[in-house]
């Protein structure tokens, strides 16, 4: 039996996924993490990107959180977000809008205020559609 750690990915909205992985990846504030059972204890800060959690029996069930928290203890793993979904839920259309959108405020920059929140969104749109693209890539496999 290989060894699992369990796996809460929470959202302000509702719990998204609950269950035992034997890793999970996710993109931190320095690079990506990759986690495993018996982990020493972390606490880091998420970007914007795409959460990974390998199952017991080799599915990839992937996630996209908005940033947040990610939280270790040598049994659970504990991700934080205020936005959470799965990959396969998201809407490239939408996130397509939002990056263009981004984009047009970020052109037309007016204070600084706009600017770091057209900036989010930017990132967020981009976190998206590139989540959207590791599904792709992973489903061709």
């Amino acid at each position: 039996m290989t060894p699992t750690i369990r796996v809460d990915i929470v959202s302000a909205e509702a719990e998204i996924f609950s269950g035992d992985a034997t890793m999970v990846v996710a993109t931190g504030e320095l690079g990506e993490l990759g986690i495993t059972p018996r982990h020493a204890p972390l606490i880091t800060r998420l970007k914007p990107g795409h959460v990974d959690v390998l199952l017991e029996n080799g599915d990839r069930q992937q996630f996209y959180v908005s940033g947040g928290i990610l939280e270790v203890q040598p049994q659970v793993v504990t991700v934080l977000a205020d936005t959470a979904a799965r990959a396969a839920d998201l809407d490239e259309a939408s996130a397509q809008r939002a990056m263009k959108e981004a984009q047009d405020a970020l052109a037309n920059r007016s204070d600084a205020i706009e600017i770091a929140e057209a900036q989010t969104k930017l990132t967020e749109a981009m976190a998206q559609l590139q989540a959207l693209e590791r599904l792709r890539k992973n489903l061709k496999h």
